[in-house]
This record gives structure tokens, C-alpha cells and sequence, in this order.
């Protein structure tokens, strides 16, 4: 087989348990759900569900939207980094893209910031 397919070739395994399957009479090529197998929460409707929580505050954390909706952290990271193409910059979560306005902005703001805390870091949190 690995001669004639090449890279495209099953492994040997594979082709094992396909035969072991066959003996027993299961001739099926369908993937057959399993009672453990997670179930995809990445729809249109969370996706906007997020973006609507993340409009409302900028600022709110992966854990806290994942308890709202009941999803997993890993997946409301996923569909924040992945689908709506977004990062946390300054503890708010912005689009990756930023048009030039926006990065001069973001670069006054920290500026600002910086000048605050240099003019007496042991006051700069309060």
C-alpha cells in the first residue's frame, strides 16, 4: 500500500482494526458518536453572545464569560483569539488589527500611564 499510495497510505494499525471490525460483521463506514465525545459550542449565536459580553466590558475575563454561557475557558479563548480576532492589550480585549489612530492612542495612553508612575511609584496604585 505505501508503495502504491505513497504518504496517502493508512498505517498498518488502521487497517488492523478495520479488518478485526469487518470479522465481527460491522461493515459500517460511519462515525458513530460516543456518550464521551464534547460537543462543539462554537456556533454563530455564542460567537455573538461573547462579542456582545466583551462590548459591554472590555475588560472582562475568559473565566467569567465561560460561566455565563457555560462553556469552557479553552473555548471562549478559542473563539475570541480565533473567530472574532481579537487580543487583550492593556487589560481590554481589542482587535488584533488596530488602524493607525487606534496604535497612537494606545501608545499616548501608556505614555500617560508611565509619566503617572514615575512621578511617584509608591503612589500609583491608588
Amino acid at each position: 500500500m505505501t508503495e502504491t499510495l505513497g504518504e496517502h497510505a493508512s498505517l498498518y494499525a488502521t487497517v488492523k482494526n478495520w479488518v478485526a471490525q469487518f470479522k465481527r460483521g460491522d461493515f459500517s463506514t460511519c462515525v458513530v458518536p460516543r456518550p464521551g465525545q464534547p460537543k462543539t459550542v462554537t456556533t454563530q449565536e455564542i460567537i455573538d453572545q461573547i462579542y456582545k459580553l466583551i462590548l459591554e466590558d472590555r475588560q472582562i475575563f475568559t473565566k467569567s464569560i465561560a460561566e455565563q454561557l457555560g462553556i469552557s475557558c479553552e473555548q471562549v479563548g478559542s473563539i475570541i483569539h480565533e473567530d472574532l480576532d481579537m487580543w487583550k492589550l492593556s487589560m481590554k480585549w481589542v482587535p488584533k488589527c488596530l488602524n493607525a489612530d487606534q496604535k497612537r492612542q494606545q501608545c499616548q495612553l501608556s505614555e500617560k500611564i508611565l509619566e503617572f508612575f514615575w512621578r511617584d511609584p509608591n503612589d500609583f496604585l491608588s
